[in-house]
């Protein structure tokens, strides 16, 4: 006797249960995509229990007539694809026709539909995977669906369910990026008969993530105007630089509408980013994309969430530049003048230490032995008294004088909007808090300048450029360093040599897959140079095809440039002060360091108002 056998269909149906229906939260996301299919544009759901207990999805779409109510409970019944020439561009959210029969199969199920110009509806109901009635009823247009007492017949699934609470904040996360997925839909969840939000249809995508996440993060978002590069067109809504989160929940991308996870789209809004995000933190974004269907595949696992492109090298550079050109355009403001106390540009210059100037190549190494130097040669702190004494600043006058202003540019220049481009005259001193923060008095309220954080960045773009047209200079090994390497990572040095000599890092191929190192940057302090190397490497793996290669070396500059910045109780007099905003405000990406770290923190008068209690 054979020892293969036939599974029966609903134990078959509970083995696919295990790949779609994993907890609650993917019950409600199957539900909700096949509302949206169906044309909903309100779409209500109630749980109970995080959703172990019950699952109630109602929507208003076309609903059902009695044959495919029943058929739509079958295995592979779907009405989204036909041929296989269909499931090559799939523009539909489900096409598998596998989640109602894995749904019903594990729970207490009960569908009830009518079409708009039916007389009566059809309700279904499965125990279990088995049939247990079909009738008539009376419904409004659209399907309601009950998923109720989830794994119930699969004890070994429902033990492994985690806390009432940790279900249903996966299944609000799930709603919530449905939600802005389609801003045009109305959304309502509903938890043990409580109400949590509800959100009308609405064509401001904006106004939907103001709904979901609050006024506040809706209003610092900065929107990516629709581009196309490649194919691909990119649009949505992206934080500012230095706001980050240590999780990904509000890192979010659609595909064609549908949400999507993708290895490759995080490490293209991390490139997108830059310096502007801290190392460790998730950047918060509603990034769409849209491409031709043809062009992706989304049959890659049964939950659908993960997708693969034919092109993803065109993908990644569509997002890297939208990203990217989005923060330069919207985050730099170019100063015209200097202005902080009317002193003159020249005065300024002459006044300034050596430290405020960024390292030439050839005092790369030198400057770790002129770090120390820097207490002895600066002048002591000055007070704020000695401030307005030794500047003649007055107070109570206007931040500029007439004579310190630049003339405005001229006519048709590409400048920003003047609400968005604060001039360096805008802002008054008024003096350094703990040798460390620059106050400022700006149009809108206090704000205060990290002078450490301002200078590194300050530094790093001056580095950067001359990286970017000279290279960096190299100092020869006394004995070649030998590096074994695998021979996809030997491959891909071998193409990119001339880019290692640009950073600095003298290679050659020594036979097999060995590297011969003859010379690294002069300025690269590290007891273990094969690591770097293995990290330049790591680098340019992930590079995309648009990127600077001359960013791969970005984070040991960003290294370097934080022990030659200023620190905290390096005194600076107010000339210098002076010139390290300006320095800063032209910067490419002024408003953090090459770390991701904020440089400039603005609080308002409305703020202010409050803490006094002269607002509510």
């Amino acid at each position: 006797m054979g020892r293969i056998r036939l599974l029966s269909d609903a134990l078959a149906s509970q083995v696919a249960a295990g790949e779609v229906v994993e907890r609650p939260a993917s019950v409600v996301k199957e539900l909700v995509e096949n509302s949206l299919d169906a044309g909903a544009r309100s779409i209500e759901i109630a749980v109970q229990r995080g959703g172990i207990a019950l699952i109630r999805v109602l929507d208003d779409g076309c609903g059902m007539g009695r044959d495919d109510a029943l058929l739509c409970v079958e295995r592979h019944a779907t009405s989204k694809i036909r041929t296989k020439e269909d499931l090559g561009a799939i523009t539909t959210l489900g096409f598998r026709g596998e989640a109602l029969p894995s749904i019903a199969s594990v729970s207490k199920f009960r569908l009830a539909t009518r079409e708009r110009d039916a007389l009566t509806g059809t309700e279904v109901i499965i125990n279990g995977g088995k049939m247990a009635s079909v009738r008539d009823c009376g419904e409004p247009p659209g399907t309601q669906i009950e998923v109720r007492s989830l794994f119930f017949n699969i004890p070994a699934r429902r033990k492994f369910l985690r806390s009432e609470t940790t279900e249903f904040s996966h299944l609000e996360q799930t709603v919530r990026v449905q939600a802005v997925a389609h801003p045009g839909v109305r959304f309502a969840l509903v938890h043990n008969e409580r109400l949590l939000f509800q959100l009308p249809a609405t064509a401001d995508l904006r106004e939907r993530v103001r709904g979901l996440a609050g006024a506040d993060l809706a209003s610092r978002l900065l929107e990516i105007e629709p581009q196309t590069h490649h194919g691909v067109t990119v649009r949505g809504y992206i934080g500012p630089p230095g706001m980050g989160r240590s999780d990904r929940k509000q890192m979010l991308t659609f595909l064609n509408g549908r949400p999507v996870e993708a290895s490759m789209l995080t490490y293209a809004l991390r490139e997108g980013y830059h310096t502007a995000l801290m190392k460790g933190n998730y950047p918060v974004t509603f990034l769409f994309l849209e491409t031709d269907p043809a062009a992706v595949d989304v049959n890659v696992h049964p939950a659908k969430r993960e997708v693969r492109f034919h092109d993803g090298h065109a993908v990644r550079d569509a997002v890297v530049t939208a990203v990217s050109d989005t923060l330069t355009r919207q985050m730099r403001r170019p100063v015209s003048g200097v202005g902080l106390t009317g002193t003159a540009p020249a005065a300024v210059a002459a006044a300034t230490p050596a430290y405020l100037v960024p390292p030439s190549q050839s005092e790369l190494i030198p400057m770790a032995e002129q770090h120390s130097l820097r207490r002895d040669w600066a002048e002591p702190a000055v007070s704020r008294t000695e401030i307005s004494d030794e500047t003649g600043y007055d107070r109570r006058s206007d931040p500029v004088s007439s004579e310190s202003a630049t003339p405005p540019p001229a006519a048709g220049a590409d400048e920003p909007s003047p609400a968005a481009t604060p001039r360096a005259e805008d802002f008054r001193l008024l003096g350094v808090l703990g040798k460390l923060y620059v106050l400022l008095e700006g149009k809108e309220g206090l704000v205060m300048m990290d002078q450490h954080a301002a200078h590194e960045r300050v530094l790093f773009e001056e580095m950067r450029r001359r990286m970017e047209t000279g290279g960096v200079p190299s100092q020869s090994l006394l004995v070649p360093l030998m590096v074994e390497l695998e021979p996809r990572d030997f491959d891909l040095v071998a193409q990119n040599l001339e880019t290692l000599a640009r950073l600095g890092v003298a290679a050659e191929p020594f036979g097999g897959n060995t590297l011969k190192i003859d010379a690294l940057p002069t300025f690269l302090k590290s007891d273990d140079p094969e690591t770097f190397i293995h990290q330049i490497i790591d680098e340019l793996r992930g590079a995309s095809r648009l990127t600077s290669k001359m960013r791969l070396g970005e984070d040991m500059v960003a290294t370097t440039v934080c022990r030659h910045a200023v620190k905290a109780n390096d005194p600076l007099r107010p000339a210098e002060l002076e010139k390290l905003l300006r320095d800063l405000l032209v910067c490419e990406m002024p408003y953090c360091c090459p770390h991701g770290r904020p440089t400039l923190i603005q609080i308002g008068y409305a703020e202010l108002e409050r803490k006094f209690g002269r607002r509510t």
